[in-house]
C-alpha cells in the first residue's frame, strides 16, 4: 500500500509548497499529491485554489496573474512564520526535485476544466524531465482526463471521484488507469476496490488522516491513501502485516 503525501507534507508544512514536498520526502513517503493550475501567461504551477487568496499574500484568480509576479509572492506565512518567503512553486520546480530523488512518484491534480492545449503544457514538462513512469495526471473533470488522453495517450490518467455509481464505467471509458473516490465513498461502498481491480484499475481514495480509516482501507485492499499525515501514516504500515 503506498503512502501518498496530500499536497506534500501538509501537516507539517504550507501545502504545495517545495518544503512541504521536500518534507514529505524525508519522511519516506515515496508518492506526493500536488495541484496544478495555470497563470496568466500559460504557466503551469502548484497551487490548489483557484484564488491566491488562502494560501498566499496575494489577491485574486492565479489565471490573472503572470508567472513572475505570482513568484514574488508569499506562500509560507499564512502556514508559520518559520515559512515565510516560500514561493508558490512552479510545476518544473517539483518535477526537478523528482529528477533528484529517483524513487519518488508523482499524482498530479489537473485542476479545473483543460482544453488539449492546456494539458499538453504539463504533459511537455512531465516528457522533458522524463518523468512519465512516476507521473499520473488525475482530474476530477472528465473533459480533463479525455483531454489528456489526447495530448499525451502516453501519461497514466487517473480520475477523481466523489460518488461511485458510474465512476468505474467512466474510468473505463476513459482509459484511466487509476479511479480515485473521496475515501468516505468506500465507506458506502467496500465492495468498490474489488471492483476496480477487476477491471485493471487502482484505487488511492482521498485525504485519510485516522488510523482506524487506515486499517479499514488496508484490509479493502487500497493500492495506496492520499493522506496530510504521510509520516504518522508510514509508521502505521510499519507495524501492519505483510
Amino acid at each position: 500500500m503506498i503512502v501518498v503525501a496530500h499536497r506534500g507534507n501538509s501537516s507539517v508544512a504550507p501545502e504545495n509548497t517545495l518544503a512541504a514536498v521536500s518534507s514529505a520526502i524525508d519522511a519516506g513517503a515515496t508518492s506526493v499529491e500536488i495541484d496544478v493550475q495555470l497563470t496568466a501567461d500559460r504557466v503551469p504551477v502548484v497551487i490548489h485554489d483557484d484564488t491566491l487568496d488562502r494560501t498566499t499574500d496575494g489577491t485574486g484568480p492565479v489565471a490573472a496573474v503572470r508567472s513572475r509576479e505570482l513568484r514574488t509572492l508569499d506562500a509560507g506565512t499564512w502556514f508559520s512564520p518559520v515559512f515565510a518567503g516560500e514561493p508558490v512553486p512552479l510545476l518544473d520546480d517539483v518535477l526537478d526535485l523528482l529528477d533528484r530523488h529517483p524513487g519518488v512518484h508523482l499524482l498530479l491534480e489537473v485542476k479545473g476544466v483543460w482544453d488539449v492545449a492546456d494539458v499538453a503544457l504539463v504533459a511537455d514538462a512531465i516528457e522533458g524531465w522524463a518523468l512519465a513512469d512516476r507521473v499520473v495526471a488525475q482530474s476530477f473533470s472528465v473533459a480533463t482526463v479525455a483531454a489528456l488522453a489526447t495530448a499525451a495517450p502516453w501519461l497514466r490518467r487517473g480520475l477523481l471521484v466523489a460518488a461511485a455509481d458510474g465512476a468505474l464505467e467512466l474510468a473505463r471509458h476513459l482509459g484511466a488507469a487509476a479511479c480515485n473516490p473521496d475515501g468516505r465513498v468506500l465507506r458506502e461502498r467496500p465492495g468498490f476496490v474489488a471492483e476496480a481491480h477487476a477491471a485493471g484499475v487502482t484505487v488511492t481514495p482521498w485525504t485519510v488522516n485516522d488510523p482506524d480509516r487506515w486499517a479499514v482501507l488496508h484490509e479493502l485492499g487500497v493500492d495506496g491513501i492520499i493522506t496530510d499525515r504521510p509520516a504518522e501514516l508510514l509508521a502505521w504500515r510499519s507495524h501492519q502485516p505483510g
